[in-house]
């Protein structure tokens, strides 16, 4: 080999070195870059009228396993999903309180209870009355908190569907670009691994919001469709409509068309959680708190209401009552009518006839609702008959409660403990996401930079950088041996 071959040889390899060198730091530098596909250097060797002339840098590689980033991708889109079902349940939980809170459905039904058996022992005494006033408003209040929370949790549920619209919308135009990109890089031959990092962390922060599967294109793009099988991408963006209502009220469902339901390219996409387009993500999740789950809570609590007012509202348990007129408990001041049960429980007030606050009398728990003067101070008949109607068994009229008479506070404490039921289950659910997503994420990892790895080949560069280094060093004190003949 002439001095001028061994002289390219090595400035070739210097030059390989150092390109090897980069790449291996800017992958111990991204070791934990959610994203980064690791960098490999492709070489060749290089010759000229058929004699070896170093090497030749061919490109970068980066490496990646699509198929175990698509299966990370549907278990965080799952775990997303999940969490969210168990955040609801658990939130539904707390409104109704836990059987160990005293302020609980259980506790408030169990203090009604406790002051109307007081009251009958002494019938004449204010205090005692006045008991049986707080406890039976505490008791109406907490249910209409109850519902009120429900519709809070589905206006929640209603804003951030609107929000996830919003960013996937934005992230698909962004794919969309990047896809460009790395088509214009694939057909001048340049580097595109920044880019297919970028597209992926993309996709990644909307993988939670929509189960996605990725199909290869033609010079390095890619399309996009959802595990239902809708197109979100390929080519051209696609562009998912909703419009936020604001104030969910109890009644509005997305099939009377008061609220919004989902769009791909302006027309309609289903929103089932189980089976649809877009299932298995937090977005399809917040269509179900929004138009399953809380409407659902709602009923059960609305029945749990109607069941408190028509156990007062028997005509047989207070004959000072005019016929039709409300009983102890009220639908907004107003005897209940059966037609007009949806948002029952946040409208339960006490019948005002009982309440000094608004102009009622505490004796007419102990006369009657329709009294017009104190009857005798020691008749307890009344409110004997109510504890016993709050003790009857009766089988709930809607709701969709399991069948069985049972007293009211029986059936109160069957409804909580079926959310909590549910909690339960949908946290086990959620934890078994979780780990399955953990344990990808890990294999992931594993299958991406290995630091120990790419630092024993950080030596070997050194090693070859240093040779091609010495041949340029004896090449040059050849020279210079000549020079000095």
């Amino acid at each position: 080999m002439s001095i001028s071959g061994g002289l390219s040889s090595a400035l070739s390899g210097l030059n390989a070195a150092a390109r090897a060198a980069e790449i291996v730091s800017s992958n111990i530098a991204n070791a934990m870059t959610e994203g980064y596909g690791r960098r490999e250097l492709q070489t060749s060797a290089r010759s000229l009228g058929g004699s070896g002339q170093g090497v030749r840098v061919v490109g970068v590689v980066r490496r990646s396993d699509p198929i175990l980033i698509g299966d990370r991708r549907l278990a965080q889109a799952g775990s997303g999903g999940r969490d969210s079902m168990a955040a609801f349940l658990r939130r539904l939980e707390s409104v109704l309180g836990t059987p160990d809170s005293s302020t609980s459905l259980g506790s408030r039904v169990a203090a009604f209870d406790t002051a109307l058996l007081e009251a009958t022992s002494r019938p004449e005494s204010e205090a005692r009355l006045s008991k049986v006033l707080e406890t039976a408003k505490s008791l109406a209040a907490h249910l209409a908190s109850a519902g009120g929370e429900i519709q809070a949790t589905r206006g929640a549920a209603d804003d951030q569907i609107g929000d996830q619209v919003t960013q996937v919308n934005t992230a698909l135009g962004r794919i969309a670009d990047l896809n460009g990109q790395i088509r214009a890089n694939f057909g001048t031959g340049r580097d595109s691994s920044a880019l297919l990092d970028q597209r992926q962390q993309v996709i990644d922060s909307v993988a939670k919001i929509i189960p996605l599967r990725e199909v290869p294109r033609d010079n390095g793009q890619i399309a996009l469709f959802t595990t239902g099988g809708a197109v979100v991408l390929d080519g051209l963006p696609g562009e998912l409509g909703f419009t936020p209502v604001g104030v969910v009220v109890p009644g509005m469902t997305q099939a009377s068309g008061a609220l919004s339901g989902l769009t791909l390219n302006g027309k309609p996409l289903s929103t089932r959680a189980e089976d649809g387009p877009i299932s298995g993500g937090t977005l399809a999740a917040a269509f179900a708190v929004r138009d399953d789950l809380a409407p659902d809570a709602q009923a059960k609590v609305d029945a749990i209401a109607r069941d408190l007012i028509e156990r007062f509202a028997d005509p047989a348990l207070d004959s000072s009552r005019a016929p039709g007129a409300a009983g102890l408990f009220t639908d907004a001041g107003a005897a209940f009518s059966p037609a007009n049960e949806t948002g029952l429980a946040q409208r339960l007030r006490l019948n005002a006839a009982t309440d000094p606050a608004q102009g009622g009398a505490l004796w007419r728990l102990r006369d009657g609702l329709g009294a017009t003067v104190p009857g005798a101070v020691g008749n307890a008949q009344l409110l004997k008959d109510m504890q016993s109607s709050l003790l009857a068994q009766r089988i709930p009229a809607s709701g969709g409660l399991s069948n069985g008479a049972r007293s009211f506070a029986i059936l109160s404490a069957d409804m909580v403990s079926g959310v909590a039921s549910a909690r339960v289950s949908a946290e086990g659910e959620a934890s078994y996401a979780s780990a399955r997503l953990d344990t990808l994420r890990s294999m992931e990892l594993e299958d991406g930079v290995d630091t120990d790895q790419e630092m024993q080949s950080l030596m070997l560069i050194e090693q070859a950088y240093a040779a091609n280094a010495k041949v340029i060093t004896t090449i040059d004190d050849m020279i210079q041996t000549l020079l000095g003949m």
